[in-house]
């Protein structure tokens, strides 16, 4: 197989977290270096269009999608509240000559 042939083929690896862990749980190096090694593997193998496979493992629970980004009456008020202080420090930092926003877990 050529490189040109090689490179072409498209392939996805499939991991069933919450957004922002496509490599496993954090700390989790064990599991972390078995998802590089499979994403690896199927760069390396993977001969035809659609090669999608999807990783062994699963979250803590099940229960992640449920409360992935629900909005309802029991954590409305928090969020808005949230999302004004986000804006704010947005404002600020805008207002201080910073070209980027601090990263929300540092506000």
């Amino acid at each position: 197989m050529d490189i040109v042939e090689y490179c072409g083929v498209p392939r996805y690896l499939h991991s069933d977290f919450p957004l922002g862990n496509p490599c496993g749980k954090p700390y989790d190096s064990d599991m972390q270096l078995q998802i590089i090694q499979q994403g690896l593997g199927l760069i390396e193998h993977a001969q035809q269009a659609r090669s999608t496979e999807r990783t062994p493992f699963t979250w803590k629970d099940d229960n992640w999608r449920a409360d992935y980004a629900r909005i309802d009456d029991s954590n409305r008020e928090e969020l808005r509240l949230r999302g004004e202080r986000r804006r704010q420090q947005q404002a600020n930092d805008k207002a201080a000559g910073k070209s980027r926003a601090a990263m929300i877990s540092e506000i």
